[in-house]
């Protein structure tokens, strides 16, 4: 007798299959790695990283006409000031953490010292900004003899140009006074001379004895401008003036070359009268320090493509990327992790001594290499012309 007996075929109950048994379905993308959103992927399209932004790929600033940022924080407001300002405010002081040597930072110290307290025009001009007020206060001060002007021929007289300088008397004499390399009656002869009324940049032939030119060309405090020769450029030079030595001391002060090949004959000497020419020593190596200066500037503008910076990124473009006394800072150095380079690794002072970037921006604006304009949002930024 079979146990089926009713027609049911089954005699449970069945259970319907829910969605919570169902085996999931795999994923078409279950195979590729997972991965955290980033700023870069959450960016839209076309936005630039800031990788590519410190390339310098960036937009035009927002220009709102040139600022007047450099005056109006300049700590000064005559020419006497102006020029003390820029003799003392040239270089930056040694950082706590250099990472130079006793000698390289011995080398920095004696390179500073070495150079003349110059003032180019056109930086004075920046600092006061007032230019019809700044010649007429220029001229007063040069005919009175507080003030000298130092003409180098060959460095260009447009606002550029390098060889338009001016230097307090006071800072002449100190440098005549601790000249080494002068007899004590020379000093004395040299000082009588320059507060003669009517010497402005040149003296004339009969004011010293051969000796006594042969020893100021050697020290550098004249030129004989019959060793102007003609460069390649068409521009004169002079190739009497100085070179810095690779350890740092200036070579022998300028008109070395002609002290070498003039005391041979210092009868030569006479036939040139009336064409010796002020100067000071060490003025070829403190031009050619500035050139540097502003074309590394220009060199560090030049990276963004559209050759606009606010002043704050190119001031960090020209710090380097150093580390610095900030609490951040202190805090990663503390744990033993990088914080930057030290200043000594960067071209600021590797090369330039630790050039004072405002100085340099200051240089190049009165040059007419750069501008400074107002943004209106980012403070004031800057671009090449």
């Amino acid at each position: 007798m079979p146990l089926r007996i009713t027609s049911a075929p089954v005699s449970g109950v069945k259970k319907r299959r829910t969605a919570a048994t169902l085996k999931p379905r795999a994923s078409p993308f279950a195979s590729h790695a997972r991965r955290k959103a980033t700023a870069a992927t959450r960016s839209p399209v076309g936005s630039k990283s800031d990788a590519s932004l410190e390339e310098g790929d960036q937009e035009l600033l927002p220009d709102l006409g040139l600022s007047r940022y450099v005056p109006e924080t300049s700590p000064v407001e005559h020419v006497g000031q102006a020029i003390a300002h820029i003799r003392d405010s040239m270089f930056e002081d040694l950082p706590a953490r250099a990472g130079m040597n006793s000698t390289r930072v011995a080398e920095v110290l004696n390179t500073r010292r070495s150079l003349p307290p110059l003032a180019s025009v056109a930086h004075i001009h920046t600092l006061l900004d007032a230019p019809t007020r700044v010649e007429k206060e220029i001229i007063e001060l040069v005919n009175s003899g507080c003030v000298r002007r130092l003409v180098v021929p060959g460095r260009g007289n447009d606002a550029a140009g390098l060889g338009d300088c001016l230097v307090l008397s006071e800072d002449w004499e100190r440098l005549v006074r601790d000249c080494s390399d002068l007899e004590p009656y020379v000093q004395e002869k040299l000082l009588g001379v320059l507060n003669q009324p009517g010497i402005k940049s040149a003296v004339p032939g009969t004011a010293f004895t051969a000796p006594e030119y042969m020893a100021l060309i050697h020290a550098g405090f004249l030129v004989c401008s019959s060793s102007l020769t003609q460069g390649s450029s068409g521009m004169a030079l002079l190739p009497s003036l100085p070179s810095m030595s690779s350890s740092g001391h200036p070579a022998s002060r300028s008109g070395g070359d002609a002290h070498s090949s003039g005391m041979a004959a210092p009868s030569r000497l006479q036939s040139h009268a009336g064409a010796f020419l002020l100067s000071l020593p060490n003025t070829g190596p403190y031009l050619r320090l500035l050139e540097a200066g502003r074309a590394h500037l220009l060199s560090l503008l030049k990276k963004s493509s559209a050759t606009e910076v606010p002043l704050g990124v190119l001031r960090d473009r020209w710090d380097g990327a150093i580390e610095t006394e900030k609490s951040f800072d202190l805090a990663k150095r503390v744990r033993g992790e990088y914080a930057g380079i030290l200043p000594g690794r960067t071209k600021k002072w590797k090369n330039l001594f630790g050039m004072n970037f405002r100085w340099v921006v200051e240089e190049a604006v009165g040059a007419g290499l750069v501008e400074i304009f107002d943004t209106g949002s980012v403070g004031p930024g800057i671009r090449c012309l």
